[in-house]
Protein backbone atom coordinates (compact mmCIF):
# COMPACT_ATOMS: atom_id res chain seq x y z
CA UNK A 1 0.00 0.00 0.00
CA UNK A 2 1.44 3.11 -1.06
CA UNK A 3 1.86 5.91 2.09
CA UNK A 4 1.12 8.58 0.29
CA UNK A 5 -2.42 7.47 -1.11
CA UNK A 6 -3.25 6.55 2.95
CA UNK A 7 -2.32 10.59 3.71
CA UNK A 8 -3.94 11.72 0.58
CA UNK A 9 -7.48 10.11 1.94
CA UNK A 10 -7.14 10.94 5.39
CA UNK A 11 -6.33 14.60 4.37
CA UNK A 12 -9.52 14.41 1.89
CA UNK A 13 -11.86 13.28 5.03
CA UNK A 14 -10.25 15.98 7.35
CA UNK A 15 -11.46 18.43 4.46
CA UNK A 16 -14.37 17.40 3.87
CA UNK A 17 -15.21 17.45 7.86
CA UNK A 18 -14.06 21.07 7.95
CA UNK A 19 -16.40 21.88 4.80
CA UNK A 20 -19.23 20.31 6.94
CA UNK A 21 -18.04 22.59 10.32
CA UNK A 22 -17.83 25.25 8.44
CA UNK A 23 -21.46 24.55 6.54
CA UNK A 24 -23.02 24.06 10.06
CA UNK A 25 -21.32 27.07 11.54
CA UNK A 26 -23.17 29.36 8.65
CA UNK A 27 -26.03 27.92 9.17
CA UNK A 28 -26.94 27.73 12.07
CA UNK A 29 -27.67 31.25 12.75
CA UNK A 30 -30.61 31.55 10.65
CA UNK A 31 -31.86 28.11 12.14
CA UNK A 32 -31.82 29.32 15.50
CA UNK A 33 -33.53 32.62 14.87
CA UNK A 34 -36.11 30.93 13.09
CA UNK A 35 -36.85 28.84 15.83
CA UNK A 36 -36.77 31.57 18.28
CA UNK A 37 -38.73 33.30 16.48
CA UNK A 38 -41.52 30.74 16.29
CA UNK A 39 -40.98 30.21 20.08
CA UNK A 40 -41.96 33.84 20.86
CA UNK A 41 -44.97 33.78 18.26
CA UNK A 42 -46.31 31.02 20.20
CA UNK A 43 -45.42 32.38 23.90
CA UNK A 44 -47.80 35.90 22.53
CA UNK A 45 -50.25 32.89 20.97
CA UNK A 46 -50.41 31.69 24.13
CA UNK A 47 -50.97 34.69 26.42
CA UNK A 48 -53.56 36.05 24.12
CA UNK A 49 -55.92 33.57 23.42
CA UNK A 50 -58.89 35.03 25.15
CA UNK A 51 -58.61 37.76 23.01
CA UNK A 52 -57.85 36.21 19.98
CA UNK A 53 -60.96 34.22 21.16
CA UNK A 54 -63.32 37.13 21.34
CA UNK A 55 -61.62 39.12 17.97
CA UNK A 56 -62.90 36.17 16.18
CA UNK A 57 -66.06 35.57 17.65
CA UNK A 58 -66.73 39.38 17.31
CA UNK A 59 -65.47 38.99 13.25
CA UNK A 60 -67.50 35.83 12.77
CA UNK A 61 -70.36 37.59 13.82
CA UNK A 62 -70.11 40.95 11.43
CA UNK A 63 -69.79 38.29 8.75
CA UNK A 64 -73.05 36.63 9.36
CA UNK A 65 -74.59 40.85 9.94
CA UNK A 66 -72.85 41.51 6.82
CA UNK A 67 -74.40 38.43 4.59
CA UNK A 68 -77.41 38.24 5.98
CA UNK A 69 -77.85 42.17 5.07
CA UNK A 70 -76.71 42.10 1.50
CA UNK A 71 -79.23 38.68 1.13
CA UNK A 72 -82.22 41.09 2.36
CA UNK A 73 -81.24 43.81 0.23
CA UNK A 74 -81.04 41.54 -3.07
CA UNK A 75 -84.20 40.19 -2.50
CA UNK A 76 -85.84 43.28 -2.03
CA UNK A 77 -84.39 44.43 -4.78
CA UNK A 78 -87.34 45.20 -8.16
CA UNK A 79 -85.68 44.49 -11.21
CA UNK A 80 -87.74 47.30 -13.72
CA UNK A 81 -88.18 45.28 -17.09
CA UNK A 82 -85.60 42.83 -18.86
CA UNK A 83 -81.94 43.01 -18.15
CA UNK A 84 -79.89 43.33 -20.78
CA UNK A 85 -76.92 40.02 -20.28
CA UNK A 86 -74.92 41.93 -23.01
CA UNK A 87 -75.09 38.64 -25.50
CA UNK A 88 -75.32 39.01 -29.28
CA UNK A 89 -78.98 38.76 -30.48
CA UNK A 90 -79.36 37.63 -34.41
CA UNK A 91 -80.64 39.78 -36.70
CA UNK A 92 -84.32 39.86 -37.14
CA UNK A 93 -86.21 39.78 -40.17
CA UNK A 94 -86.63 43.55 -40.28
CA UNK A 95 -82.78 43.82 -39.59
CA UNK A 96 -82.30 45.43 -37.15
CA UNK A 97 -79.98 43.00 -35.02
CA UNK A 98 -83.28 42.45 -31.80
CA UNK A 99 -86.14 40.11 -31.80
CA UNK A 100 -88.91 41.08 -32.12
CA UNK A 101 -91.07 41.25 -28.46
Amino acid sequence: MNPETKSSGTSLLGVGALGVLACAACCIGPILAFLGGLGVLSAVGALWVPALAAVTVLALAATAWVWHRRRRAAACAIVPGPVDLGLPTPPSADGHGRLPQ
